[in-house]
């Protein structure tokens, strides 16, 4: 029996469909649900209705993008244009999977809605107008933040979004030159298009139509397949990833995890497999798009740390420590240079358009790294001094309250009387010279304005944050249980302090157990006493 070319149209469909679809969850398996399983455990994920108000917001809207104004927009049609689109290539796909019983079948609405078929069609250029857009930025601009992505990648599925677009306006501009597009008056664009080929036979649009539509179909079958090997794996991980985005303060840290290595308690990520599975899903995430990479501190002083190249070489060495079942160590992928270089300022992560945390990871490794005393001479004397004398300048704790000599009224010691404020100073402000001076001052305009306040003097040590960013867990524990031990005893009702660093980690980082106190940075109290009316 001789088949009809519908019938092996059909086949050939059916069958390019089982590899693309096959090919692709057997990667998306492989490389990202193998891995994620020998993470740690993360979460537990709360807040639901802020989890799914953030999908409308960040992956719907894609509101950080926007940051970007040109290069957000243009993202924007092409997320939308596409998804929008996709109901096209859901079509084509049926109409190949029944062409031997119905060449020209229609599905419901996808197929025979005027006003979808009109916005499809004005999708298609703005799409193509913000790919071109795309491959002029990567191919003629080429800015600074695309340095080190993989610009091959992004420029081949730039052309792919490109073909996918154009087959789609043939293949319809055509069907209308033939008059079996019963949705003509709603496809303008498809109807120009069409025009490029009514001169030619109808046997010769036919062989470029059915072209169009393998090449159209082609290419999404092989874009699928592609997916997870790429920067693209996105598409699939940026749902989850957002849904399931730190919704802890920011700036506030995730406790350390510990392993028993060689019967031994250890501390932080030395192996790829101690990362959370979380951390793990964003190193996926990534999309090198340079963002980060703009804004941080320590890439733009020319220091070796690209946050957006090492969430490429932690996702590069997911991909290839699979075989050793992730037991790789962090050190054959990222180097303790790079570690070392992060600031912990936060800027990368605020400005990551889905939300990656790079500084949770940084600072897990860094505690593994500060166990093996793979430290920074300099860091080494800073940490014994916080250590041994509660500041990190290695001053006597008695010289901690120097810079109220001479003040008068003399401020009060908050051990030994109730006040409503406890002042909770610093190191820098208490210890260094060229503060000290600001720092007497606040004190006058806090007594001038009537604020009853206090300071622990000797009992104050170092809040810790900045330990526990370095990665030293251990003494970061022994400064909080310091203060708290001296909180317990002290009658108060709000704590300041002019150290945004200690107000960061007194208010997110501190156990208070249920019982948190208000917690001020004194430009906070500042601004509350102007409105108030108590200064001027």
């Amino acid at each position: 029996m001789k088949m009809t070319y519908e019938t092996i149209k059909s086949i050939v469909v059916l069958l390019a469909l089982a590899v693309a679809v096959g090919v692709f969850i057997w990667r998306v398996y492989s490389l990202l649900w193998v891995n994620l399983q020998h993470g740690q455990p993360s979460g537990p994920f709360k807040n639901w209705g802020e989890r799914i108000k953030g999908l409308i917001v960040y992956v719907g809207a894609q509101l950080r993008l926007f940051r970007f104004l040109v290069p957000g927009t243009a993202h924007f049609f092409i997320f939308w244009g596409f998804l929008i689109l996709s109901l096209t290539i859901l079509q084509a796909i049926v109409e190949g999977l029944v062409a031997f019983s119905n060449p020209n079948y229609l599905l419901p609405i996808i197929g025979r809605f005027g006003p979808l078929a009109l916005m499809q069609d004005i999708l298609a250029v703005l799409v193509i107008v913000a790919v071109i857009y795309g491959l002029y930025m990567r191919l003629v601009v080429d800015p600074e933040r695309y340095k080190g992505s993989h610009k091959s990648q992004g420029v081949i599925v730039l052309f792919y979004i490109l073909t996918i677009m154009c087959s789609v306006l043939i293949v319809n501009g055509i069907r209308i030159n033939s008059g079996i597009d019963e949705l003509q008056p709603w496809r303008p664009v498809s109807t120009l298009v069409g025009r490029l080929f009514s001169g030619l036979g109808a046997g010769t649009q036919k062989i470029i139509e059915e072209f169009a539509y393998w090449l159209h179909l082609g290419v999404v079958f092989l874009f699928l397949t592609e997916l997870p090997v790429g920067k693209h794996f996105h598409v699939v991980t940026a749902i989850p990833a957002v849904l399931m985005r730190d919704l802890e303060p920011h700036g506030k840290l995730p406790p350390a995890l510990e392993f028993k290595i060689d019967g031994a308690t250890s501390t932080g990520v030395s192996s790829l497999e101690h990362f959370r599975w979380r951390t793990m899903l964003d190193f996926y995430t990534c999309t090198e798009c340079g963002r980060c990479q703009e804004v941080c501190p320590a890439y733009a002083s020319g220091l070796s740390l690209s946050p957006k190249l090492l969430m490429i070489d932690l996702r590069n060495g997911l991909v290839g420590a699979r075989s050793k079942q992730l037991k790789q160590p962090v050190s054959e992928v990222i180097t303790d240079q790079v570690i070392w270089s992060c600031t912990t300022c936060y800027a990368c992560d605020q400005e990551c358009p889905l939300f990656i945390e790079r500084v949770p990871a940084i600072v897990d490794m860094r505690r593994y790294l500060v166990l093996e005393g793979r430290v920074d001479n300099m860091l080494q004397d800073a940490l014994s001094n916080l250590g041994r004398y509660g500041n990190s300048f290695g001053q006597s704790e008695r010289m901690r309250a120097k810079w109220t000599q001479g003040l008068e009224p003399k401020i009060k010691d908050a051990r030994r009387e109730a006040v409503e404020y406890l002042w909770f100073v610093g190191d820098y402000a208490s210890y260094n010279t060229a503060l000290t001076d600001v720092t007497r001052k606040t004190a006058e305009i806090l007594e001038k304005a009537g604020v009853d306040f206090g300071i622990l003097y000797d009992a104050e040590r170092n809040a810790g944050n900045d330990v526990r960013r370095v990665g030293e867990e251990g003494l970061f524990e022994m400064l909080v249980e310091k203060n708290t031990k001296v909180f317990s005893k002290v009658k108060f009702q709000t704590i300041i302090t002019s150290d945004p660093h200690t107000y960061n980690t007194l208010k997110n980082e501190y156990p208070w157990n249920g019982d948190r106190p208000t917690i001020l940075h004194t430009a906070e109290l500042l601004d509350q006493l102007i409105s108030s009316g108590k200064i001027k």
